[in-house]
């Protein structure tokens, strides 16, 4: 028998923006365990914004398990919050309930920025650097100092080993700003590897004295960029069948629904979709071939191959949940025939 570091993790009640959350339970197990081998596990949601003190009781019910390449015999749980009788979703549980379709492929582009005492990584202690247009998938420790590489590097090697797909990481536009990028097959597996790298992300850079800012525009009204998650999403018949008319009739959906996407695509939006730094306003809707500055850009490749493949919706901000942000867009794609829109 081996004892296995368990650390269950999960999201707090707190809104807009969820925390997450983890602690460890040793539990013995013959071999790496299965998910149905993992227990439910009691917290306190009092001291989660979960429960009230007098009632206090909260369950985690485990829904997708890795690796933890950073402990011996570790496992990463990630898991839903339920109430007491572990049957009843909570309500801050955004998971348990969202529309989910192993078909429809969602690539998600998670914009942060590193922060040491009150301020982007490599900013000077008052003012700022010089202007953006070096630190975009720049090289040098003028363009990206003497650490965040590193953190960078170290925090892709975790999530390979966890089993999380990770395609790629880059330095973003503002100084002190990365982005990684994870692909899933499915709303709640794709969702759950984002909020997975953001927690491995976050438990990383305690041992370097840096948070990460994942605020969509944390330096205000400024010529410096906000941080976006950019949602590529595809469903199969996308992928296979396509064409002109059930891409225009899918736009004309994305178009109608705009505000109950906004509603779910992380808060302070408006700040960050604003017009300007390459973002369509949030309160108006676009789309346009090779365009980053519409809502959804279309890829030449998607026209080229007779409106067949991927679409990217860049209104998505950097604190989105990813649960709600699939869930909205499956929903919107559902709305659109199929078989009438391949007809005509």
């Amino acid at each position: 028998m081996t004892k296995y570091k368990l650390e269950y993790i999960w999201l707090d009640g707190y809104t807009p923006v969820p925390n997450l959350r983890g602690k460890t339970q040793i539990k013995e197990f013959d071999v790496f365990p299965s998910l149905a081998e993992l227990p439910y596990w009691g917290f306190d949601g009092s001291s989660t914004n979960q429960a009230e003190g007098r009632s206090s009781d909260c369950v985690l019910k485990p829904v997708a398990l890795y690796p933890d390449p950073a402990r011996s015999n570790g496992i990463l749980v990630m898991c839903e919050v339920m109430m007491p009788d572990g049957v009843t979703p909570h309500p801050s549980n955004s998971r348990a309930t969202i529309l989910d379709d192993p078909d429809t492929w969602f690539g998600f582009e998670q914009e942060y920025f590193f922060y040491k005492n009150g301020r982007p990584l490599g900013f000077p202690d008052a003012g700022y650097p010089a202007p953006q247009g070096p630190y975009y998938t720049g090289v040098g420790y003028k363009n990206v100092g003497d650490i965040a590489r590193q953190i960078v590097e170290e925090h892709l090697d975790l999530c390979l080993a966890a089993g999380i797909n990770h395609e790629g990481i880059n330095a973003e536009v503002a100084k002190g700003q990365w982005e990684f990028q994870v692909f899933g097959k499915g709303s709640k597996k794709a969702a759950d590897e984002i909020w997975m790298a953001r927690y491995l992300l976050m438990r990383l850079c305690e041992k370097y004295g840096i948070d990460i800012e994942w605020h969509c525009k944390p330096l205000g009204d400024t010529d410096w960029n906000g941080s976006g998650m950019h949602c590529n999403f595809s469903t199969k018949f996308m992928r296979e069948v396509g064409g002109k008319a059930y891409f225009e009739a899918l736009m004309a959906a994305f178009a109608k629904n705009w505000k109950e996407h906004i509603d779910v695509y992380g808060p302070d939006n408006h700040m960050r979709l604003t017009g300007k730094h390459e973002t369509a306003p949030w309160n108006q809707f676009s789309y346009g071939v090779a365009d980053r500055g519409a809502s959804i850009r279309v890829p030449h490749s998607f026209v080229k191959n007779d409106y067949k493949g991927y679409l990217e919706d860049r209104r998505p901000n950097s604190q989105g949940d990813p649960y709600q942000i699939a869930s909205q867009v499956l929903k919107t794609i559902s709305e659109v025939p199929t078989a009438a829109s391949a007809a005509a």
